[in-house]
């Protein structure tokens, strides 16, 4: 008897479920981590659902000036962070239909809406944290974006396709690619990029109480019941999400389905949460370990990654020559 198999579309939506379902619990064994190192008991490693379900059950306080804008914000980027698992190999190692719509650089611009989404409802508050971080949040990620589109040409060079499917491809293919010079910068490069974007140390430090070095945390404080909550789960699905593309496509590309066939689709989603996890615990090693850079400083840790991006398209030529 054949192996049932499983059609494209139920894959990607099994891709954006996965995305979906497991972001909260990446983050909450990535948060109880990093309370065990730091002499804690740490949070429980369910608290993200149980955060979500409160928050999906209390009351939208809109603040008196606010327009549509600002219960609009939490919605769309939500639905961009939907909208992401469709075009990056979370699963399988072959390209979904869907997969060929967009490619690395597409999905940048994707997080880069959700993250204008976000900002845009935080000025729409009034509130002076929230606009402090929007603020800043705008301003960092513009000096960040250089970094991204250096690491995506690198990449797009190096392995002569801008798809993450085909990338992930060309780094199986053979050790020499893995280990080629420029493409190693760039991951270090996007390493760096993931830090940024996940608001970790030394940028910022994530779950700190209120300060004024406060950046993407302070941009939701005026959000309340489901809005938050979707901000919540947004976020930490965009933290699973970059880590997918940094495993997935430069990183560790293994251990994805070769086929259709349910049982290794189905082995994709532990293998893929393991991978997550180690990643995650990587970041919770750095939180634990570094002092938060100061304000002024945080643009010196960006021009390191734009710097190490910039030399792996160097390398890349002289490589070529």
């Amino acid at each position: 008897m054949a192996a049932p198999e499983l059609a494209p579309a139920e894959i990607q939506i099994l891709q954006d479920l996965t995305i979906l379902v497991f972001a909260p619990l990446v983050s909450g064994v990535v948060a109880h981590l990093e309370g065990r190192l730091q002499g804690r008991r740490g949070p429980r490693i369910l608290q993200p659902y149980y955060d979500i379900a409160k928050l999906f059950a209390k009351e939208t306080l809109v603040p008196e000036d606010a327009s549509w804008v600002f219960l609009a914000g939490p919605v769309v980027a939500f639905a961009c962070y939907l909208t992401v698992p469709l075009l990056i190999p979370v699963l399988t190692q072959y390209p979904l239909p869907l997969g060929y719509m967009g490619d690395i650089l597409g999905g940048g611009f994707i997080l880069s809406l959700a993250g204008f989404a976000v900002a845009l409802a935080a000025l729409e508050t009034g509130g002076p944290y929230a606009q402090l971080g929007s603020s800043r949040a705008m301003t960092f990620g513009a000096l960040i974006e250089p970094s991204i589109l250096f690491v995506t040409f690198t990449v797009a060079l190096v392995t002569a396709t801008d798809l993450p499917y085909f990338e992930a491809a060309a780094v199986r293919s053979s050790l020499g690619q893995a280990i080629d010079p420029a493409h190693l910068l760039a991951a270090v490069a996007f390493f760096l990029v993931v830090l940024n974007d996940t608001s970790r140390i030394p940028v910022e430090t994530h779950a700190s109480t209120l300060e004024f070095g406060m950046i993407d945390e302070a941009r939701t404080l005026e959000h309340s019941g489901p809005a938050f909550a979707l901000l919540k789960w947004g976020s930490a699905m965009k933290q699973l999400i970059l880590y997918v593309i940094l495993i997935n496509v430069f990183a560790a590309p293994f251990g994805e389905a070769g086929s259709r066939q349910l049982g290794p689709v189905l082995l994709a989603i532990p293998a893929f949460i393991g991978k997550a996890l180690g990643v995650g615990a990587i970041f919770a090693v750095i939180d634990s370990s570094f002092s938060k850079l100061r304000l002024f400083k945080i643009t010196e840790f960006m021009a390191v990654a734009f710097l190490l991006a910039v030399l792996a398209v160097v390398v890349l030529f002289l490589g070529a020559r």
